[in-house]
């Protein structure tokens, strides 16, 4: 039997007005008893009424059965999701960054309290990626998972390539039209692909890796002369997170601008659209497509995640709880485009093998293969505004049937 759920929302921004817009559409079992905001002096189309600014209003009205929280501050977020669980109701949140840090308690919490936290939102917008890797994959053989995870360096990106649009031009329309924040760093930087890399980590392979310890690399750096290497080597440039199975037990996950190539699925995904590319052993290559962003996309993945919730459904977390010993790893080499002005760089990063090397007084660049933890040790190196990283698209790892300095090479197809 369906539930009748008595909401409690917490923000009333973007993605909460555009829930709003979906449930005043629609004829569901549920109500919105009261609303948290910040401003009360703001004006609100809705009654007054519905409005507060003290959460334990919400946090403590037993007539409250589920939680949706949709604000932007991730410890806050953190605060009102774990009183929520503790006090018995079920929760709907969007917040990567809250989720991602915290995942391993919040998924104890839920076991303890007899809870359920749903965050289908909280990862790619309108694409359900997460209930896919629960239910659809949860008896997998899965070998990876990447795509294009946030639509505003995504917008950037297309803009350039697309309509030879200079960097600084790109971001400036993508912030006029509301997909990048004054301060983009969070955006074109990685962090949020980053965040929403480790939550799919955790429902793809049971694997519960702190956002820290990943990788992110992002497009901030991006210049004329890697535009032109790009276009004259017929790739595109994507910013891409990659959770990837290396053998039986170790998940190698990273976030870099990658090197695209026509035949690459994700070519083709431009402006603010999310795409999402699995690999299993039976099921093979598979694609998602959707908006990443928005009021309506995300707001229809908290609906949805709420409409679930009225038939009490849960994360199950199977292949966490199977103890299937998958660990993190950085043991991995990866092959690199890298834009440089100082050689040291290139001594620091102790590189495998340079396949490819330009020097001249404005530009100066290699490919070659670096090892991914010697990048993540020099990573504040990389972030200097004259290197830029991108991934060329082909790994080498070792497996565990090899031995010594013996390595299997894969042109990765994702």
């Amino acid at each position: 039997m369906s539930k009748n759920l008595k909401i409690g929302l917490f923000g009333f921004g973007v993605v909460g007005q555009g829930l709003l817009d979906i449930i005043q559409s629609q004829n569901l079992n549920l109500e919105i008893i009261k609303i948290a905001i910040k401003d009360p002096r703001k004006k609100r189309t809705l009654n007054k009424d519905l409005f507060i600014t003290d959460r334990n209003e919400i946090l403590n009205n037993t007539e409250i059965n589920t939680i949706v929280e949709l604000i932007n501050d991730a410890d806050a977020a953190y605060e009102i999701v774990t009183t929520a669980l503790k006090n018995g109701k079920n929760v709907v949140s969007a917040n990567k960054k809250m989720i991602a840090t915290h995942l391993k308690e919040l998924v104890d919490l839920q076991q303890e309290y007899g809870t359920s936290l749903l965050y289908e939102g909280a990862v790619c917008g309108s694409i359900p990626i997460i209930r896919n890797l629960e239910e659809y994959y949860d008896n997998e053989l899965f070998h990876a998972l990447s795509g294009i995870f946030n639509g505003s360096s995504n917008y950037i990106l297309s803009k350039i390539f697309d309509k030879n649009q200079s960097y600084d031009s790109a971001l400036k329309e993508a912030q006029d039209l509301g997909f990048a924040e004054t301060d983009p760093i969070l955006d074109v930087g990685g962090y949020d692909p980053k965040y929403k890399l480790a939550i799919a980590t955790a429902h793809a392979y049971g694997l519960f890796v702190n956002p820290d310890a990943i990788l992110n690399i992002g497009i901030q750096n991006l210049s004329n002369h890697d535009i032109k290497y790009a276009r004259e080597k017929n790739f595109k440039i994507k910013l891409v997170p990659t959770a990837r199975k290396v053998n039986t037990k170790d998940i190698v996950t990273y976030v870099l601008p990658k090197l695209v190539a026509k035949d690459d699925f994700l070519y083709n995904v431009e402006n603010e659209y999310n795409a999402v590319a699995v690999q299993a052993a039976f099921a093979d290559k598979q694609f998602f497509y959707g908006k990443g962003a928005g009021g309506h996309p995300t707001g229809a993945a908290v609906l949805s995640d709420i409409a679930a919730l009225r038939y009490d459904y849960r994360y199950e977390y199977k292949k966490y709880h199977s103890e299937n010993g998958v660990k993190h790893t950085e043991d991995i080499l990866l092959e690199i485009y890298l834009r440089y002005a100082d050689e040291d760089l290139i001594t620091l990063l102790n590189f495998d093998d340079i396949s490819e090397r330009y020097a001249a007084s404005s530009y100066k660049y290699v490919v070659g293969t670096v090892k991914l933890e010697s990048l993540i040790k020099n990573r504040d190196l990389l972030l200097d505004q004259s290197v830029f990283v991108a991934y060329t698209g082909r790994q080498i790892y070792k497996q565990e049937q090899l031995s010594g300095n013996v390595f299997a090479e894969e042109l990765a197809s994702l």
